[in-house]
């Protein structure tokens, strides 16, 4: 009997962006596939370290654990890699815990078409060029840094699934960010008064921001475990009116909203306590993942804010 991912969220993640590889895609890049993959087969029995998506796919796949919610969640993992290496990803799924039996393994070739097929809604990866490949073909995709893993707390118990967004570029389209960049603050800013009414269109992260509220609606008050998200921009009033009705007219529940101004946003997520942040301009997510996992997000080729 067939089964059927339609009515999950579904999240496709690299095992680089799950666990630690950098050490190993560092043999890659000086000695070669060969030589990689020789290093996989020797070391498939040494189980690999958590990475920097490895908090939010467990928290995530926490929420299978709750009866209302019939095993909503459904996680990939997926590899440029051949299928022979893949015993060593699938021991340390095991080890750790993790529930993901489902894996795509493409032996060199990009994986963008396969998590198109399968309509994911979310693509978790540390290669730049696959998260670009799958922006355009309307898969939300982001590119988690891997340089500050050894900060991120794996061990603590899961109560609540903390996400924060940014919001142009990520929510939201970048079309109002594209009038800031070209024409400046005061053209922005009068750009957004006189939209305050019109809701701003669909950004790559819209699609998983509704799915999120949706499973929101659906968890129990008493349930064990909770989602709160958070959006984080640099708008400020009065331009974050039209975020506010944006949000309505989407039905989508944002648990808090901050509107720094230019504030920086660092302090802000080290104290919302993020299991990731999303963002467009690496100038915040470089900086934010010293202190909770942080993933850039791309701009569509040939998009808004594509030079």
């Amino acid at each position: 009997m067939a089964y059927s991912i339609d009515d999950k969220l579904k999240i496709a993640v690299t095992s680089r962006a799950l666990f630690q590889l950098e050490y190993e895609n560092k043999i890659y890049e000086e000695e070669g596939l060969v030589a990689y993959e020789q290093y996989q087969l020797d070391h498939e029995d040494q189980p690999l370290k958590p990475g920097a998506a490895f908090s939010l796919v467990k928290a995530l796949l926490s929420l299978n654990e709750l009866a209302d919610l019939k095993h909503k969640v459904e996680v990939i993992i997926t590899s440029r890699n051949s299928m022979n290496n893949s015993i060593r990803v699938f021991n340390s799924l095991k080890l750790l815990e993790l529930d993901i039996s489902r894996g795509i393994f493409t032996g060199g070739v990009s994986m963008a078409p396969y998590l198109k097929a399968l309509g994911m809604d979310l693509f978790l990866t540390a290669n730049p060029q696959d998260a670009q490949a799958a922006i355009d073909v309307n898969i939300p995709a982001a590119t988690l840094l891997t340089d500050n893993i050894e900060k991120y707390d794996f061990s603590s118990p899961i109560k609540e699934i903390r996400i924060a967004f940014d919001g142009d570029a990520v929510l939201f389209s970048a079309e109002s960010e594209q009038i800031y960049k070209d024409y400046g603050l005061d053209a922005f800013t009068e750009n957004e008064i006189k939209n305050a009414n019109k809701p701003l269109q669909e950004g790559p992260f819209a699609k998983f921001l509704k799915t999120i509220s949706q499973i929101q609606n659906e968890l129990k008050d008493d349930s064990a475990i909770k989602i709160r998200t958070a959006l984080i921009t640099a708008r400020n009033a009065p331009s974050h009116e039209r975020v506010v009705r944006t949000l309505r007219a989407w039905n989508v529940r944002i648990d808090e909203a901050f509107f720094l101004g230019g504030i920086p946003k660092l302090e802000i997520l080290k104290a919302f306590g993020a299991h990731i942040f999303f963002d467009d301009q690496t100038v915040y997510t470089v900086p934010a993942s010293g202190v909770v996992p942080s993933g850039t997000v791309p701009y569509r080729t040939g998009g808004p804010m594509d030079y």
